[in-house]
């Protein structure tokens, strides 16, 4: 019998009031500290954290974008935030900069849990302000306790999405051998595919195409103009509005240029119906946007992201280890401190098939391991002109990108709708309720893939699953993640202006 993953929700509420009881045990770490205060406001509000915690543990609706820090419930730190916990120490300013911005991703994770968790939205609006009020109290305790900052600091690292027991018992130092030849394979598949279509191979399957929508995004000036005036915060992330976010982002939103030969090539808006995972609604062509932020040299930089959604990766057989539900492909450009794209990457949504795409502002720096995934470079990318975006062309079923260069085509495309990935972390139910499209360890649920049995000795769990921000290995062969602060520094260097 297979159960609902909305149907588990119910059994696990039966399990509350126990896990509320063990309170410990069932939150990230008892804020012991919190609760043994002398200030009532301190001990009442590490309380509230520990209920709460418990409830959205017990319901299952824990949101896995960013790592809840181990006692400090009113923090959660990202891979690029986790990167300042050294730096900031001894300068008081950039210490509470740093701060906001943990405070900042638990506020918004939490936010998505409470509308998960109660489907009253005004209940789920009262707890979230309840927990920036507290949140508040505790980091002003915290501020002024320099052993809680010290361990504060030591705590907010994010732990790799890598499994090492799954390495250990898989043989990695052995089975990795077997999987290199594999990987090298798909690179010359890919440079092969990349190769023939910059040659002018006709597409094998008509094509469709989507654009962005026909709202206005800056010029190429007006980018470098805004980026020159934009205040900074103590972390060097620009201070963007939403109305400039939302230019930046049209301003770069590339043509998706999709074979296609069925409805499972056609991209949608992820919404639930009544299956385990998120069903594609074709009628409306959609990409989810986010910004993101990298470090190079000292310097921010700013990452704009892309992600188009297909309802699945149809089997081309019955053995076939890489068919599954959903499929999609991230895109990604990262701008230099004037505006100009330097490089742009690109994997699945699973976190597979990353490869690089640098502009002549980027070159790749040698692997410290050849033996390892560094980064795999299929071609490079022209300059696009003013007005230009850039087309990104996906085969059929498989949905691997086989070009991305500038659009002179000219062609007219169908409009797609530009949504903040945010609004995955918590989507309507049929029946009532919201529910985010990710469960545990940041995974959509019921798109696990064959290649899971095969590939786990490499230490991805359900390797092919897709999953959450933040939550991306992308190198099976060594470790990456798609969030490293440090993935570009580490990979190339930068002409920065």
């Amino acid at each position: 019998m297979r159960i609902s993953v909305f149907s588990v929700r119910s059994l696990r509420w039966s399990a509350a009031v126990l896990v509320l009881l063990l309170g410990a045990c069932a939150t990230v770490e008892l804020p012991e500290r919190h609760l043994q205060s002398r200030e009532p406001a301190v001990q009442d509000c590490a309380q509230w954290f520990v209920a709460k915690d418990a409830a959205i543990d017990a319901a299952g609706v824990r949101d896995h974008e960013a790592w809840p820090v181990p006692g400090f419930p009113y923090l959660r730190s990202t891979r690029f935030l986790a990167s300042f916990a050294a730096e900031t120490a001894g300068d008081a300013q950039r210490t509470r900069d740093w701060l906001g911005h943990l405070r900042d991703a638990d506020l918004k994770a939490r936010a998505a849990e409470f509308r998960n968790l109660d489907a009253d939205t005004a209940a789920a609006e009262k707890h979230r302000a309840r927990a920036g009020q507290c949140g508040e109290i505790l980091m002003r305790a915290d501020l002024a306790d320099a052993q809680a900052m010290a361990t504060l600091r030591a705590r907010v690292q994010v732990p790799d999405a890598y499994k090492d027991w799954q390495r250990v018992m898989g043989f990695y130092a052995l089975s990795r051998i077997p999987f290199a030849g594999g990987v090298a394979q798909w690179h010359a598949e890919a440079r092969e595919m990349f190769r023939r279509a910059r040659e002018g191979a006709p597409a094998a399957h008509p094509l469709e195409r989507y654009g962005p929508p026909a709202a206005s995004g800056y010029t190429r000036a007006e980018v470098s103009a805004l980026l020159a005036r934009t205040a900074r915060d103590p972390l060097g992330m620009p201070q963007l509005t939403a109305d400039e976010q939302a230019r930046l982002l049209q301003t770069y939103a590339p043509v998706f240029e999709v074979e296609t030969t069925g409805d499972y090539d056609r991209p949608g808006i992820l919404r639930w119906g009544n299956e385990e995972h998120p069903l594609v609604d074709r009628s409306h062509p959609a990409v989810y946007h986010r910004l993101a932020h990298v470090r190079y040299q000292g310097r921010t930089l700013l990452q704009l992201v892309y992600t188009i959604w297909f309802s699945e990766r149809p089997a081309d057989h019955a053995f076939d280890m890489l068919a599954g539900k959903l499929d999609g492909l991230v895109w990604r450009v990262t701008l230099g401190p004037d505006g100009s794209p330097l490089l742009y990457d690109t994997m699945h949504p699973c976190g597979c098939f990353h490869m690089f795409l640098p502009t002549p502002a980027a070159k790749l720096k040698p692997p410290p391991d050849p033996g390892d995934e560094w980064a795999f470079v299929p071609a490079e990318m022209p300059a696009a002109g003013e007005g230009e975006r850039i087309r990104l062309r996906l085969l059929t079923r498989s949905h691997y990108l086989v070009d991305a260069t500038a659009d002179r085509t000219g062609q007219s495309a169908t409009p797609y709708r530009m949504l903040a990935e945010s609004e995955l972390r918590s989507l309507p139910l049929p029946a009532g309720g919201f529910r985010g499209i990710y469960v545990e360890d940041g995974l959509v649920p019921d798109t696990d893939r064959p290649e899971r049995m095969l590939f786990w000795p490499m230490g991805i769990p359900s390797a092919g699953a897709m999953r959450q921000w933040g939550n991306h290995a992308t190198a099976f062969l060594g470790r990456r993640h798609f969030d490293d602060a440090d993935l570009i520094e580490q990979r190339f260097e930068l002409k920065l202006p």
